[in-house]
């Protein structure tokens, strides 16, 4: 792929790091209690000023490699400076996350036009407590009544910091997933306000290859960017075959992509996305879960005259070799390749690595196999401490949006 006039521009899993997006955990995670953690798709209760010490150095590790740092709360707040896309904004939160009573929502939204764009950014992540508008005022519907130890009228989003998931850079274009789950959709309108408004995206030289609200699901944990012409992408619990299909046909139409490897995982939280279980390391390298490679199932897709060429490939192996031309690909175990110290280990997200230069990966330490593994193998493994981090189940690929790679020379 070339440069475009605009700033996104991804055509590697492994080309240096120049500049990726994070969100730092904040206020949203100290709203997490035992009793929604479900319904929050949460799976336990961080400790956050730890966990924020370990998200700045997550961020610090990277800066220190040459990649600039942007911040998803900062530029949505750049973004609400103005008015006109303001107003749209709590509109539009209004009618993802807002009650179904109109009068409520009209104090909300009152509510919220009077705050400052850097409230109502901490607001939209970390939620709206009843207590925050209801102070001295008694019930307003039957809704009330019953759900009265229900706290909240907006509800915090506890998994923005891992940034991955609501949107991937493909070439110079912008994917927006369209989350399987519902109570993520804040997470990509925030990425669509930012793609519509912020100066940095220059909207009209980044292709649109998904938009949130679209009917199939896609999420940014299963695209994996292999090269400058080959995009793959898991059909997971998560990803849907349509969605693969939808954006395998816009991106054969209009960016350099020849083609689309599908890869099908178990449809399991165990596996929530394709990047929990493999992901690429070197030119050459992948780290993956033992034992995964016989449950997976390998697709590959080119444009057709009339449509879509599918065809399946006899292992993950040899769809890999097919799609890069390469002679050969190593295929790194995590947790050693045993299966009791890969199976902890994967519980801590071992395998979602996350390169920010060819054969160079930032990885939690508490994986120590599993790192030991991929240096014997010749990368270098770059360590970050992630103890509460990992409570969310994942890993520094999840929490990392890759916005700018060099191209692989």
């Amino acid at each position: 792929m070339t440069n475009s006039k605009g700033f996104l521009h991804v055509t590697s899993e492994i080309g240096k790091l120049k500049a990726v997006m994070l969100h730092r955990p904040g206020k949203e995670l100290e709203r997490l209690t035992p009793a929604y953690l479900e319904e929050l798709l949460f799976d336990d209760i961080p400790w956050l000023r730890q966990m924020q010490k370990e998200h700045d150095a997550f961020a610090k590790v990277m800066e220190e490699r040459g990649t600039k740092v942007y911040y998803y709360e900062k530029l949505l707040e750049e973004v609400l400076e103005d008015e006109k896309v303001k107003k749209d904004f709590i509109d539009e939160l209004i009618e993802i996350a807002g009650e179904d009573n109109d009068r409520i929502n009209e104090e909300i939204r009152g509510f919220l036009q009077e705050k400052t764009a850097a409230r109502l950014v901490e607001i939209a992540i970390s939620g709206l407590l009843k207590s925050e508008i209801d102070a001295g005022q008694e019930k307003r519907s039957l809704g009330d009544y019953i759900q009265r130890d229900y706290p909240f009228y907006i509800n915090p989003i506890p998994n923005l910091y891992f940034t991955r998931d609501p949107g991937a850079v493909i070439g110079n274009g912008l994917s927006i997933s369209k989350m399987n789950t519902p109570a993520r959709d804040r997470e990509t309108m925030f990425l669509q306000y930012v793609y519509e408004h912020h100066p940095l995206i220059e909207k009209e030289d980044t292709p649109l290859w998904y938009d949130y609200k679209e009917k199939s699901s896609i999420e940014g944990g299963d695209v994996l960017v292999l090269s400058d012409e080959v995009v793959a992408i898991g059909v997971s619990e998560r990803t849907s075959a349509r969605a693969v299909e939808i954006i395998a046909e816009r991106l054969f139409e209009k960016a350099p992509i020849k083609k689309v490897l599908a890869i099908q995982i178990p449809f399991t939280r165990a596996y929530m996305h394709l990047d929990t279980v493999f992901t690429m390391v070197d030119h050459d390298k992948f780290t993956i879960y033992p034992g995964i490679e016989k449950a997976l199932k390998a697709y590959e897709i080119t444009p057709g005259k009339n449509g879509l060429n599918v065809k399946e490939k006899p292992s993950l192996e040899q769809a890999l070799q097919d799609v890069l031309n390469l002679p050969s690909v190593t295929l790194i175990q995590s947790g050693g390749g045993d299966p009791i110290t890969a199976a902890r280990e994967q519980w801590n997200d071992s395998t979602n690595t996350l390169a920010i230069a060819p054969g160079v990966v930032v990885t939690y330490n508490r994986n120590e196999a599993s790192n030991k593994t991929l240096r014997s193998h010749g990368i270098e493994v770059v360590e970050i401490e992630g103890s509460e981090l990992v409570r969310g189940r994942g890993g520094p690929r999840c929490m990392s949006m890759p916005l700018v790679r060099e191209d692989l020379k």
